[in-house]
């Protein structure tokens, strides 16, 4: 340490060194003895008096929720032991009732009364209506609806010696959470799923970034636009729904701040007149030092413009100034010429479709391009640094993802987990990267999607097996009875020829329709599908449509039964495309329906401008989460019994594509008892809806 000194011209006795030293030491470690502690107190002190009043805000609060449910029950109580509603609901007048519940809610200041039947539909109501779900649930305590937009209840419900039950409720709203702020002096806020619905706190809910922890009963800190609070939530009668409390401490942040400031600048002040003595004595001799520290913490910094500027007359520190300054050339040079090259990298890595990720021997992430985060949904920052497995996670069935890395130069595919849910087929190419002075080499891996390559060369195979299944099988049997009608002609009873000729007229209506599908389905990939509507009648289309599946539904033993209205009004459709999508429906039911089964054919008015017409059958029925996927092309079911599982899978598709093009609507529900009801809508005539 002395040479150290002596190297700078410094004497360690010198009466310089000492003082700064020796005063600045005693100064330091006094004013850090007395400040310190006194600030400390401070913050604290007042840090337990603002948690203190938001404790007790949430504790008034929980109370005054509990005051609120009481009174909701007493209210409830007192509406379902009203003789004059009873005496309104054995009478049947429902406009006397909807003003009598009217009065009850005004002079009880409700927002809601629903008297609810008791298969769990509302019969009359007064106020808000917020849903049937109150009567289904028969709710009491706190109630949410609505999705987009939640609103929150506080309800109770009561059951009438009539059968029926009565739910009244009060909206948790604005007004009800500035009552809570009068009467605790805090902020609050009615939060589902951690996100505010009503608050105080803010006029657009929409600001809202809280930084306390989504459980119950948690406390913290937030800010919000800004103002910093502190915050306590507890957890209501409901799903996800959390009131939290919020004390606004800008001004007792302001307040320790500047208590803090005056301390602080009391200690500085203290500080430096205790060390300017020595600073003086010492600066001529420490200043161009002290000017060449800064310039070496401004190069760790990245400053390589700033020239290095010392003033001194002393020989060998402006030696060292000047080395130093040249060095900044130099390495600012270098910087650059390796800042354009790494620019260059990151925007070709950028740039490639294919994610890249790098690995270190232990399988942690050292790199992670923008391809790998667009395949895996797993944003770089999240990536490094973590196990390749831990981001590409493989089926439970499956190996380690690091145990299917290929060879370097060769692929891979492998099966993963993606964030999103689904599982992706990734294409996998493996490399090495040799870093110098790299011991061991780092892995590197070329990754690609082929989930959608995959599925599509799937459905392909499917498709083309399917469609020489469809065409084989009519065909043979097409050959088979002209062969036997060929050579045995003369032998054959009228019966026996007239079902051969059955077979063959009931081969070609299934080659026909499967070409009319066919045909179809390619216009509608081609965008050139076209419908020319008119006024028709919708029995034609049916009677025409029943005429073509007769045969087929005798065959299969099946019964077909077409219940209409009479006189149904004309609609404006096209006859042959509306009759194409109507066998469609009825050759899917007579497919999945079993030997002996029945399928119903009904029409019925559908709003105030349509007929809907309604395939029911009896089939093995379509699971619920199947249903959305239905009239998606190439979709087809798994079908258990003696028929095996063929078809295109473009019938639906095509009469989507038909009902649709004539401004209707399709669809598909699961049948009570087994089966599914497939349905869709046809308008009526433009002279049907002027009458």
């Amino acid at each position: 340490m002395k040479d150290m000194f002596r190297r700078f011209h410094f004497d360690p006795d010198s009466l310089t060194v000492q003082v700064v030293i020796i005063v600045s030491l005693v100064v330091i470690l006094t004013a850090g003895a007395l400040g310190i502690p006194s600030i400390w107190l401070i913050r604290s002190q007042m840090e337990r008096q603002s948690w203190e009043m938001v404790g007790q805000g949430n504790r008034t609060t929980q109370a005054l929720y509990a005051a609120a449910q009481r009174d909701i029950t007493n209210l409830a109580v007192l509406t379902a032991q009203r003789p004059t509603l009873h005496a309104l609901l054995q009478g049947d007048d429902s406009s006397a009732l909807k003003r009598y519940l009217e009065t009850l809610r005004q002079g009880a200041a409700l927002d809601l009364i629903i008297v609810c039947k008791p298969n769990g539909t509302p019969l009359e109501w007064a106020g808000t209506f917020p849903g049937p779900e109150l009567c289904i649930s028969s709710a009491s305590g706190y109630f949410l609806t609505g999705e987009d937009e939640p609103h929150i209840w506080l309800v109770d419900t009561q059951p009438l010696d009539t059968g029926q039950t009565v739910v009244v409720g009060t909206a948790l709203d604005e007004a009800f959470l500035s009552n809570l702020k009068a009467q605790t002096g805090l902020e609050h806020a009615l939060l589902v799923d951690g996100s505010p619905v009503i608050t105080t706190l803010l006029d657009d809910p929409a600001g809202w970034q809280a930084s306390a922890p989504g459980n119950a009963e948690a406390s913290g800190r937030m800010t919000l636009s800004g103002e910093p609070y502190l915050n306590m939530r507890f957890a209501l009668d409901a799903p996800d729904l959390e009131h939290l409390v919020a004390l606004p401490v800008s001004e007792t942040v302001a307040a320790q701040r500047r208590l803090t400031q005056i301390l602080a600048v009391g200690l500085m002040g203290v500080i430096l007149l205790g060390s300017v003595l020595g600073v003086l004595l010492s600066g001529r001799i420490l200043r161009p030092l002290a000017e060449l520290r800064h310039t070496a913490a401004a190069f760790r910094n990245g400053d390589l413009v700033t020239p290095v500027r010392v003033h001194t007359r002393v020989p060998e520190v402006a030696v060292v100034a000047y080395a130093l300054e040249d060095a900044r050339i130099a390495l600012r040079h270098s910087v650059n010429q390796l800042r354009k090259e790494k620019e260059w990298i990151e925007h070709l890595l950028e740039a490639i479709v294919e994610g890249i990720v790098t690995f270190d021997q232990q399988g942690r992430i050292t790199f992670f391009s923008r391809g790998a985060e667009q395949i895996t949904g797993v944003a770089q920052e999240q990536a490094l640094g973590r196990y390749c497995d831990e981001i590409f996670p493989t089926p439970p069935e499956s190996p380690r993802f690091t145990e299917q890395i290929p060879a370097p130069g060769r692929r891979q595919k492998i099966v993963v987990s993606l964030r999103s849910g689904r599982q992706a087929t990734l294409s996998v190419t493996g490399a090495r990267l040799a870093p110098p002075q790299a011991g061991k080499p780092n892995g590197a891996l070329v990754l690609r999607d082929v989930s959608d390559e995959d599925a599509v060369r799937h459905l392909l195979g499917d498709f083309l097996a399917n469609i020489t299944h469809e065409f084989r099988t009519p065909l043979s049997a097409l050959a088979a009875s002209i062969e036997l009608l060929l050579e045995q002609l003369s032998d054959l009873s009228v019966d026996e020829i007239n079902e051969l000729l059955d077979s063959l007229h009931l081969g070609i209506v299934n080659l026909q329709t499967l070409i009319d599908n066919l045909l179809e389905g390619a216009s509608i990939e081609a965008g050139r599908f076209r419908v020319y509507p008119r006024t028709t009648s919708l029995e034609e289309i049916v009677e025409d449509a029943v005429h073509t599946m007769r045969p087929l539904f005798d065959k299969y033993e099946q019964v077909l039964h077409v219940q209409l209205p009479e006189a149904l009004p004309a609609v404006q459709a096209d006859p042959r495309r509306t009759s194409q999508a109507l066998v469609n429906l009825l050759a899917n039911a007579l497919k999945y329906g079993a030997t002996g089964g029945e399928v119903t054919l009904t029409a019925e008015m559908w709003q105030e401008n349509s007929l809907r017409v309604l395939v029911a059958d009896r089939g093995p029925g379509i699971p619920q989460e199947r249903l959305p996927d239905m009239f998606t092309r190439f979709v087809r079911l798994s079908q258990e019994g003696e028929k095996p599982e063929y078809g295109t899978g473009l019938g639906l598709t095509v009469v989507k594509a038909i009902v649709e093009a004539q401004g209707g609507q399709v669809g598909v529900t699961s049948r009570e008892g087994g089966g599914a009801v497939f349905w869709f809508t046809v308008p009526l005539a433009v002279e049907e809806i002027k009458q």
